[in-house]
């Protein structure tokens, strides 16, 4: 199986199974001498680590990671570096319950990759879906976690800001509040009515959708490329190729259709104090931090939205692989909404397209 690896000089290969011995990645590209701890990578993994509350899969897996290769003791100041080497990084499995898909081995679960799989490779991983299993986000959050290091200055934060029909209501916007409830929302309000609206969800064994936004502060201007090195095109693929991710939209995104050129072009004013640092002052932000596929020193601004979790108990039509019709309801341990815990995930994929980006600018204008 190919198309493991994301990027061109920061470049990120993962590996493993959803019910393998362990999944795991390697970072290629990270700078040397950039200091780096077990614990600067496991904060990002405990926010996506499942089984932390009601509303998330309650498959209990600690997400301990192991750097294997790339660090060393720096022998003047006696703090753990990067060495410029290839970044292997280990988190092993240790609460896998294959027994949960032994009866549905030989039945497509509607929503899955179970058809498609077996249709490219001829045969497809049961046990949670393999290598198609949210588990491999796990390593992308990991790589992330190094990649916030390469740019300097930059921070990368998400929120959930849509749960099925539901909006936040952007005037309660409060990134304080994101680490206050289970479902990384900006709005306390609507956290609050979150906890009762997926409370139903999960009780009736259904499962809901979500919209993540993520916002990276401090992006030089200047980044990407124009035609097939853009920014946002990157941004898109990267968070396309998360599990479940079905859209993606940069700043406006489709609201922009809506818009007329005087209201979507975000118009600029000079600044003596900023005009030789980060460009001019922009009056709003429609374009999502992005012109011409090149940042322009504004947020960069994505969204995406996440399906509805496949794995419902209610059941479906399916086919199996003989051909026959037949009916499939799947247990196991699911996430009722999977868009929660996309929010460290979606994270980690822009901070890693923009560590890519930084290092390819850096090579080529200096």
């Amino acid at each position: 199986m190919s198309h493991n690896t994301f990027g061109h000089l920061f470049r990120v290969t993962t590996f493993g199974e959803s019910h393998g011995v362990a999944i795991g990645c390697v970072v290629d590209g990270c700078p040397p001498l950039i200091p780096l701890e077990a614990e600067d990578i496991q904060r990002d993994l405990d926010r996506r680590r499942p089984g932390q509350s009601r509303f998330t899969t309650q498959r209990r897996e600690p997400d301990q990671v192991k750097i294997l290769s790339g660090v060393m003791v720096h022998p003047e100041t006696g703090v753990q570096v990067t060495t410029g080497a290839p970044i292997a990084l280990l988190i092993e499995n240790t609460d896998q319950r294959s027994k949960d898909y032994s009866d549905i081995k030989d039945k497509f679960r509607p929503g899955h990759a179970d058809f498609t799989y077996e249709a490219k490779y001829g045969l497809r991983d049961y046990r949670g879906g393999g290598r198609s299993s949210a588990r491999e986000t796990a390593a992308r959050v990991a790589a992330g976690a190094i990649a916030r290091k390469v740019v300097p200055g930059i921070t990368v934060r998400g929120a959930l800001v849509q749960m099925g029909p539901h909006r936040i209501n952007r005037d309660n916007w409060d990134w304080d509040e994101v680490g206050n409830n289970p479902f990384f929302c900006p709005d306390k309000d609507k956290a609050a009515f979150f906890e009762s609206y997926l409370d139903g969800i999960r009780k009736s064994g259904s499962s809901i959708g979500a919209v993540i936004e993520v916002v990276a502060e401090g992006v030089p201007a200047g980044l990407g490329a124009p035609i097939y090195g853009k920014l946002d095109g990157d941004l898109a693929g990267a968070l396309m190729s998360i599990n479940a991710v079905k859209g993606v939209e940069i700043g406006a995104g489709f609201a922009a259709a809506a818009l007329t050129g005087e209201d979507n072009a975000d118009e600029m004013r000079s600044s003596s104090s900023n005009m030789g640092n980060n460009g001019p002052v922009f009056l709003s932000n429609h374009a999502g931090g992005v012109l011409g596929g090149i940042s322009t020193g504004q947020p960069v601004v994505a969204r995406f939205v996440v399906k509805p979790t496949s794995s419902i108990l209610t059941p479906r039509r399916t086919v199996a692989r003989d051909g026959t019709d037949t009916e499939i309801m799947t247990r196991g341990r699911h996430d009722p909404c999977v868009g929660i815990r996309a929010v460290p995930v979606g994270e980690a994929m822009v901070a890693c397209v923009l560590a890519d980006h930084f290092l390819r600018h850096r090579g080529q204008v200096g």
